[in-house]
């Protein structure tokens, strides 16, 4: 590796390996785009010539053999995420990997075991840490601006429901998608200490005879005393719904959904205005570049990567205990997950 330039491999390209691919060649510039690997052919090859990735492969291992390239970007199936971090680590590489990091908790820790051992970095993908808005009411709370913090709010609410498909491996809603949340109540509040979850079928019988709910509302308990509510649904019929509050001794944070556009056009059927942007990538836009400058400047100054293996595992450890509460009906501490 050069002292100013990072040379990167993306493993796996589907929607969210061309949201990295485009980052690193486009708009990182201390970063090297050189090579990509998916097990459809024809989707690394789309990949490829759309970013002008030099080297394009199917097996991700001609990536880790290749002793120029000094970091990889794992956006994979969930199920391959542990072994290729496995097979990273034993080649030195350093490491970006989507969540999560396995569905297992001793999976989870075998591959941690093996990224310390190697000495690599590795960044797990909790893009949202990233976004400006939400990382300035996390501001607001570190620096003790709003005293002490109290009540956490989060509404997750996605546009419409996954293929039913997808519902059957994802480990559930609370493991696919309040993963996020998870993640952002310990990026507010700390961590998590008891978690109380209520949820239905509300939206598509399809996602209850796959095994899964698609309205849940999870109550938390920190460690700190602080309590937090998440909201979730599977359709909002108005768009992509993402908002934080923070409640504390001196004040209030709150930020608010993203919007195409703030023109409101006033008539006398009312005031009318731009619906959130409508999901993930755009929404997260800025986030996602944000994230991916975060892991290469990591590398290049020799820091540990903000978002740790150790904050990738601690949502899936709340996400277990908010299935088991939800199935039990009663509060789970996570001491009863994480033994």
């Amino acid at each position: 590796m050069s002292k100013d330039r990072v040379n990167v491999g993306v493993i796996g390209a589907g929607r969210i390996g061309r949201v990295h691919a485009e980052n690193l060649a486009y708009r990182i510039p201390n970063a090297k785009l050189v090579a990509v690997a998916d097990v459809i052919q024809d989707a690394a090859e789309k990949l490829g010539h759309d970013f002008q990735v030099p080297n394009i492969f199917k097996d991700y291992h001609s990536i880790l053999e290749d002793k120029s390239v000094d970091a990889v970007v794992i956006c994979s199936s969930t199920d391959t995420h542990a072994q290729i971090i496995e097979d990273a680590a034993a080649a030195k590489k350093n490491m970006f990997c989507e969540k999560p990091i396995a569905l297992n908790l001793a999976r989870i820790d075998q591959a941690l075991t093996a990224v310390n051992k190697a000495g690599v970095k590795l960044q797990i993908g909790f893009n949202r840490r990233f976004d400006p808005s939400f990382r300035r009411v996390h501001d607001l709370v570190a620096s003790g601006q709003l005293g002490d913090p109290q009540i956490l709010r989060i509404s997750s609410r996605d546009p419409a429901p996954p293929p039913i498909a997808y519902v059957k491996v994802s480990g559930g809603i609370f493991l696919d998608m309040t993963i996020h949340d998870f993640d952002m109540a310990r990026f507010m509040m700390g961590d998590v200490e008891e978690v109380y979850a209520a949820g239905n079928v509300l939206i598509d019988p399809a996602i209850g005879k796959a095994g899964d709910i698609d309205t849940a509302v999870i109550t938390l308990r920190f460690v700190n005393g602080g309590l937090g509510v998440i909201d979730n649904s599977r359709k909002a019929v108005y768009g992509y719904d993402q908002r934080v509050e923070v409640f504390g001794s001196k004040g209030v944070a709150a930020a608010d959904n993203r919007i195409a556009d703030t023109v409101l056009q006033s008539d006398a059927d009312g005031v009318h205005g731009a619906l959130p942007l409508h999901f993930f990538v755009e929404r997260y836009a800025e986030a996602y570049a944000e994230e991916m400058r975060a892991f290469i400047d990591c590398i290049l100054k020799d820091k540990t990567p903000s978002v740790t293996g150790q904050d990738g595992r601690a949502p899936v450890v709340i996400g277990y205990a908010a299935k088991k509460s939800y199935e039990e009906n009663r509060p789970v501490k996570l001491s009863e997950i994480d033994q």
